[in-house]
């Protein structure tokens, strides 16, 4: 799989079949991605990758804090500006309506557009996990390397042919996840990583992109 085809068919999916990842595979991928470039060679990511009964446990403990009622942890990052403006409202909205419409949920079914929220806590499934933290010491530009590190990792499992899901929603319980991995103080979840094979049903919509004219300015000579 060349690097284009990667790029292309690389999209957030949100059902894995549950097939086991061999640990070589993706102590090879992350070997990889330790290639990223970041300013100053920081390398700012702490990551951490749980399988098996960690994880199960960890999918477990935050089912249970979610049925109890339980609204998460405060936040310790803003995901979003408060007042979005034009066109990234816009494409927010967009992005929301196209995910929910692929699957059937209409916009007053509220309590099946809140179960495939919920589905974010089990990984969607997926047999591995991975949990990317910053120093909270750091500032705009290592977030910024930990984006470009994200990439690569998404783009390498592609290339073995697995799938994953960017998920900056595991945040909300950052508690319950440190209570799993125990980071040492100082460290910021920033988001986990669903990582596992497509399940055969998944949906295989895709989320729109802005026209290059829309985001990119060719100053010719």
């Amino acid at each position: 799989m060349d690097v284009y085809e990667a790029v292309a068919s690389r999209r957030a999916v949100r059902q894995f079949s549950g097939e086991p990842i061999p640990r070589e595979t993706l102590e090879r991928v992350l070997s990889a991605a330790a290639r990223t470039p970041s300013g100053a060679n920081l390398q700012p990511w702490h990551v951490y990758v749980l399988t098996g009964a960690p994880l199960a446990e960890l999918k477990k403990r935050t089912a249970e804090r979610v049925a109890a009622g339980d609204p998460g942890d405060e936040r310790e990052y803003q995901m979003y500006p408060s007042e979005l403006k034009s066109p990234y409202r816009e494409r927010r909205s967009a992005a929301a309506e196209q995910r929910y419409t692929a699957l059937g949920i209409s916009r007053e079914d509220r309590r099946s557009r809140e179960a495939a929220v919920a589905a974010n806590w089990d990984c969607f499934g997926a047999p591995a996990a991975l949990f990317c933290y910053i120093d909270r010491d750091m500032g705009p530009a290592q977030w910024a390397d930990l984006g470009m590190y994200l990439q690569t990792v998404m783009l390498l499992l592609r290339a073995e042919g697995l799938h994953s899901c960017p998920q900056m929603a595991w945040s909300v319980y950052c508690r319950t996840v440190a209570g799993a991995v125990l980071p040492p103080p100082g460290l910021i979840l920033f988001c986990g990583v669903s990582i596992g094979f497509e399940a055969p049903a998944a949906c295989h919509d895709r989320i729109d992109r802005a026209p290059l004219a829309e985001t990119v300015t060719f100053i010719d000579g």
